[in-house]
C-alpha cells in the first residue's frame, strides 16, 4: 500500500485515498470516529494494515476465590487503540507459587475468565492466521491467546496440548522466576542451567508439533542459541529494545538495561527469520518510540521488528478489583500482576497519564502511554513513524505484517 504525503486531506479526499490502496479497506467504526481527529494519512494505514500489539497484558483473577474479576471493556479500547489485534498475555509468577499445582490452577482459572471476557465483548481468540484475516476483513477486534512463562506445566508435557486445546497459541518459555521445573535460563537472574533444560527442549518440539509460536523474552543468551536451533519455525522475541537506546532516566535505565537485546544477538534472532517487538519502556514520546524501532530496523531489517508494548490495554487487577489503588500498588490476591519489573524508582503504580504523572517511564496503559496523548496507541505510533520516515509499506511490515508471517508459520498446517 502506497499512500503519497499532501500538505492537507479534505474527508472526501481522505476516502478517495482508502479507495485507491488496493487493500480492500471499509470505513468502519474503528476508522470514522477519527476522521477529525487524525490526521488522514494515519488513518488511512490504520485502517489497511493488520496492526498488532505481540505483548499485552490484559489482567484477570487467577484464583477462584477472587471471583471473575469486574467486566473489561476489551474491545472499546482495541477500536480506540487503532490495533486489529494483541497478544492477550498473563503471568503465574507475579506471586510466589508454593505448592504443586497451584500454577496449573492459576493458568486454568486465568483462561477461564479471559473466555468469560471475550464473550462480553462479542470477541474470539484467533487460531491461525485465516482467523486474524478474517477478523480484520470484518473490523472485529481478536486477540491471540499467549502465556508469560512456562510455569503451568510443572514438567507435565502433556498439558502443553491442554493448553492448546482451550486456545493457547504463543508461549512465552520463560518470565521473571524459574518455573517448578525450569526451561532454561532467565536473563535477570544467575544462571543455573546451562542455557535451555531438557525440558525445555521437549516443550519446544511439543510446540512445533501443536502448532504454537514460541517466544523466547526473558531468555538469556545461551538459552536463546540452544531453542533456536531446536526450533523448526521462526521465534519472536516479543518485548525487548536495543540496548544502545537507553532513554533519559538513568535510574530506570539502568533497571531495564538486562532486559535489553544487544546488536549481535539480534542479528543472530533475525537470521533464522525471527522478529523482535520492541517496547515503549524507555521512550518518553511516541517520536522517540518510532527511533528505538528505526534503531533496531538499522539492525537487523525492516523485516524482522514488530511492535511488543508490555503494557495493559485495560485496568489492572488489584486488590478489590481493576484499577490502582491508593496506597495499595502491590500484588492482588489471586495472583494477578503488579508489573513490579516494570517499577521505576518512585513509582507509586498510578502512572502515566491516566493516573498520574510518569515517573520517568511510560505509562502502564496502552492508550495512555504517553503525557498529553490525543489518540490511540497505533494512531500515535504511526504517526511518529511516518514523521521518523518509515513508507506506508514499511509500517505495515512492522505494525503486524512481521508478526504475522512467523505466526503463520509457526501455526500452518494445523487445527
Amino acid at each position: 500500500m502506497t499512500i503519497k504525503s499532501q500538505p492537507t486531506w479534505s474527508r472526501r479526499g481522505f476516502i478517495t485515498a482508502l479507495a485507491g490502496t488496493g487493500a480492500a479497506v471499509m470505513l468502519n467504526p474503528l476508522v470514522t470516529w477519527a476522521i477529525d481527529e487524525v490526521d488522514p494519512r494515519v488513518a488511512a494505514i490504520v485502517a489497511a494494515t493488520i496492526g498488532i500489539d505481540t505483548h499485552n497484558h490484559i489482567d484477570v483473577p487467577l484464583t477462584a476465590d477472587a471471583g471473575p474479576g469486574p467486566d473489561i471493556d476489551l474491545a472499546g479500547e482495541m477500536k480506540r487503540s487503532g490495533l486489529s489485534a494483541i497478544c492477550m498475555t498473563f503471568a503465574l509468577d507475579y506471586q510466589k507459587l508454593n505448592n504443586p499445582g497451584e500454577a496449573y490452577d492459576r493458568f486454568l482459572n486465568g483462561l477461564s475468565v479471559m473466555d468469560r471476557q471475550l464473550k462480553n465483548n462479542g470477541m474470539k481468540r484467533s487460531l491461525n492466521m485465516a482467523d486474524l484475516r478474517a477478523a480484520h476483513d470484518k473490523h472485529q477486534p481478536t486477540v491471540i491467546q499467549s502465556v508469560e512463562g512456562g510455569h503451568f506445566l510443572e514438567g507435565k508435557l502433556e498439558r502443553l496440548a491442554v493448553a492448546y486445546d482451550r486456545g493457547l497459541r504463543h508461549l512465552g518459555l520463560l518470565h521473571d522466576n524459574d518455573a517448578s521445573v525450569s526451561l532454561g535460563d532467565v536473563y535477570t537472574n544467575p544462571a543455573r542451567w546451562g542455557g535451555l533444560t531438557a525440558f525445555g527442549a521437549e516443550i519446544i518440539k511439543e510446540c512445533n508439533r501443536l502448532g504454537i509460536l514460541i517466544d523466547l523474552a526473558h531468555a538469556n543468551g545461551e538459552t536463546i542459541a540452544a531453542a533456536l536451533k531446536l526450533a523448526a519455525s521462526p521465534v519472536i522475541i516479543s518485548h525487548t529494545g536495543l540496548d544502545t537506546r537507553l532513554g533519559n532516566n538513568p535510574n530506570m535505565a539502568g533497571m531495564m538495561r538486562p532486559r535489553l537485546i544487544s546488536k549481535e544477538q539480534a542479528k543472530i534472532v533475525a537470521g533464522t527469520g525471527g522478529v523482535i517487538g520492541v517496547w515503549t519502556h524507555l521512550a518518553d514520546t511516541p517520536l522517540e518510540y518510532a527511533q528505538n524501532i528505526r534503531a533496531l530496523v538499522d539492525v537487523i531489517g525492516v523485516d524482522h521488528v514488530c511492535i511488543g508494548t508490555d503494557t495493559k490495554l485495560t485496568p489492572a487487577f488489584r486488590a478489590g478489583g481493576f484499577g490502582p489503588k491508593p496506597g495499595n500498588p502491590g500484588p492482588p490476591p489471586g495472583g494477578g500482576p503488579d508489573d513490579h519489573h516494570d517499577k521505576g524508582p518512585g513509582d507509586n503504580g498510578r502512572n502515566g497519564p491516566g493516573g498520574g504523572s510518569n515517573k520517568g517511564r511510560v505509562g502502564e496503559r496502552t492508550n495512555e502511554a504517553w503525557e498529553d496523548q490525543k489518540v490511540g496507541f497505533y494512531y500515535a505510533v504511526v504517526d511518529a513513524m511516518l514523521k521518523t520516515g518509515f513508507t506506508a509499506d514499511e509500517i505495515g511490515k512492522i505494525g503486524g505484517g512481521n508478526f504475522c508471517r512467523v505466526f503463520e508459520a509457526a501455526t500452518s498446517g494445523h487445527h
